[in-house]
C-alpha cells in the first residue's frame, strides 16, 4: 500500500474516534441508549429490528438510523412500527462513520429517547474499524450463512459486545451445527455474549429484548480495541 493511503486512512480513523467519543459522552449525557446492529446481507438485521422497534415502541422512546447505499427500503420497514426513523444514505461508502451519525441527529431531541438503534450498511469488514459512540455492538449471522462467519471475519467479532445467531427456527432445516457456531465464535471472541434469535417465530426475542431494557445496556461500553493492519 502507498504510504500516502495509509497516512489518509490514520487520519481518517483518528478524526473518526475523536468525533465517536464526543457522540458518546452525549448520548451518556441525554439518557439514551445506543446500539449498532452490524451483519452482512441477507443476515436478517432489519427484519429483527422491525420486531424489536415494535415490541418496545409501547413501553419505550425508540427510534432508529438506518444506514444503506443507496436505497431507503430499510427505513421505511422500520418506520412501519410507528418509532421515529432517519436514513443515512451512504452511496459508494461501505460502512457508516460517526460523521455521518453526527450529521443525521441534527436537530433530533435525545433526551426523548430511551433507546437509538444503528442499522449498519450490511458488511462484516467496514464497520469493525468505525467506533459510532454506540453503548453496545451488536453483530449478527444468520444459520443459512454457515457456522463459520465468525472465523471469516474475525475482526468484527473480535470488537462486538455481543453476538446474535438469526433465523434460528431454520437451524434444523439448513442443518446448522449450533455447536461448532458457538466454538467458532468463542475462538474470537471468548467473552462474548452470544444469543439465538428467530424474529419469525418470536424464539428467544425475550432474552434479546431483556438484555436490551437492563441496566448493563446502559452501562458505558468498554469501547473495542480494533486491530488495524497496514501495509506499508
Amino acid at each position: 500500500m502507498h504510504p500516502r493511503i495509509v497516512e489518509v486512512r490514520r487520519d481518517l480513523l483518528k478524526k473518526n474516534d475523536v468525533l465517536a467519543r464526543a457522540l458518546r459522552e452525549r448520548f451518556s449525557l441525554a439518557g439514551v441508549r445506543v446500539v449498532n446492529a452490524v451483519s452482512g446481507p441477507g443476515a436478517g438485521k432489519t427484519t429483527l429490528l422491525e420486531a424489536t422497534l415494535s415490541a418496545l415502541a409501547p413501553r419505550r422512546r425508540v427510534a432508529a438510523l438506518v444506514g444503506d447505499l443507496a436505497t431507503d427500503n430499510d427505513a421505511r420497514r422500520l418506520g412501519r412500527s410507528g418509532a421515529p426513523v432517519r436514513q443515512i444514505t451512504t452511496g459508494t461508502v461501505c460502512h457508516l462513520d460517526a460523521e455521518m451519525v453526527e450529521r443525521a441527529l441534527e436537530g433530533w431531541d435525545l433526551s426523548a429517547l430511551d433507546l437509538l438503534f444503528i442499522e449498519n450498511v450490511g458488511n462484516l469488514v467496514c464497520p469493525a474499524s468505525f467506533d459510532l459512540g454506540e453503548q453496545l455492538r451488536v453483530v449478527l449471522f444468520s444459520v443459512t450463512e454457515g457456522e463459520d462467519k465468525p472465523l471469516k471475519y474475525p475482526t468484527i467479532f473480535n470488537s462486538a459486545d455481543m453476538a446474535i445467531v438469526t433465523k434460528i427456527d431454520l437451524a434444523d432445516a439448513v442443518g446448522f451445527d449450533r455447536a461448532a457456531a458457538h466454538r467458532n465464535v468463542r475462538e474470537v471472541r471468548p467473552d462474548i455474549e452470544i444469543l439465538e434469535v428467530s424474529a419469525r417465530t418470536g424464539a428467544g426475542m425475550g432474552a434479546w429484548l431483556a438484555r436490551l431494557e437492563s441496566a448493563e445496556a446502559v452501562a458505558p461500553a468498554a469501547v473495542p480495541v480494533t486491530p488495524i493492519t497496514v501495509r506499508t
